[in-house]
């Protein structure tokens, strides 16, 4: 199905936009005629209609040294989509302090503070803006090898809700905050845990989850795009603080 969104002359930044999940969304803007920066912690070479900036988005002065270069170069910052992050897996027992410590800075802190500077920047031009977080369906189905990633997503959902509610309250109602929760979609970081990299057979792990999904297959990022889009389109106008699960039917699904 075609989207028909008409982003031209609208400036996104997307955090972890390079590759996986962010390189789809990024894509999906490019093609709705947005101008787009992607940012990682890394360099990476930028694809035809985007600009990319090298960011740690755990560092307050890197961060707003990036979102200062926007708005220089762009004049505006009307969406952000705060996709960077990750984790590997490791037991939830024996994980060190320092290893939590790192999730939790990644998953957590580092989106709060980038939706902080983000909106600075939306006030100050008076026009609003939407600020779109990627979450997780671990915030609401715990799995033993990714406990700090869980709570961690659990904390982005919740702080979405509270931020939303805080800046249309105290600040701007112009200035839309919501969530995306994906589920299990196949990409270069995870795709060895659902798939046999030799084989292309489904692992224990990877038959387990399709069979909790009733749509019987993993997520692509293009499933994504529409619900993006939508989000931080004059479609949703009168939306915020929600959290839209994208997962196949994963997390309504009880087993039984």
């Amino acid at each position: 199905m075609a989207l028909t969104i008409d982003l031209t002359g609208r400036v996104v930044l997307v955090t972890g936009g390079s590759r996986g999940i962010g390189r789809g969304i990024t894509e999906a803007f490019v093609s709705a005629g947005a101008t787009v920066v992607t940012c990682a912690r890394s360099e990476a070479e930028p694809f035809s209609g985007t600009t990319h900036v090298q960011c740690d988005v755990r560092d307050p002065e890197s961060v707003q040294a990036m979102v200062d270069r926007i708005v220089a170069k762009h004049g505006r910052l009307d969406v952000l989509i705060n996709n960077a992050g990750g984790a590997p897996s490791a037991s939830a027992a024996e994980a060190s302090p320092r290893f939590h410590d790192k999730i939790i800075a990644l998953n957590l802190n580092a989106p709060l503070l980038v939706a902080q500077i983000a909106n600075r920047a939306m006030q100050e031009q008076g026009s609003g803006g939407s600020i779109v977080n990627i979450s997780s369906i671990a915030a609401n189905r715990p799995a033993p090898t990714i406990a700090a990633y869980a709570a961690a997503k659990a904390g982005v959902s919740n702080f979405t809700q509270w931020l939303a509610v805080h800046m249309a309250q105290e600040y701007s109602p112009n200035i839309r905050v919501n969530a995306i929760a994906p589920g299990f979609f196949l990409t270069e970081q995870n795709r060895f845990l659902m798939t046999d990299a030799a084989t292309g057979d489904l692992t224990p792990r990877g038959r387990k989850i399709l069979d909790h999904t009733p749509m019987g297959r993993f997520g692509a990022p293009r499933d994504l795009l529409g619900t993006v889009l939508w989000l931080m389109s004059p479609a949703s106008a009168f939306v915020t603080g929600i959290v839209v699960p994208v997962d196949g039917g994963f997390s309504a699904y009880s087993g039984v």
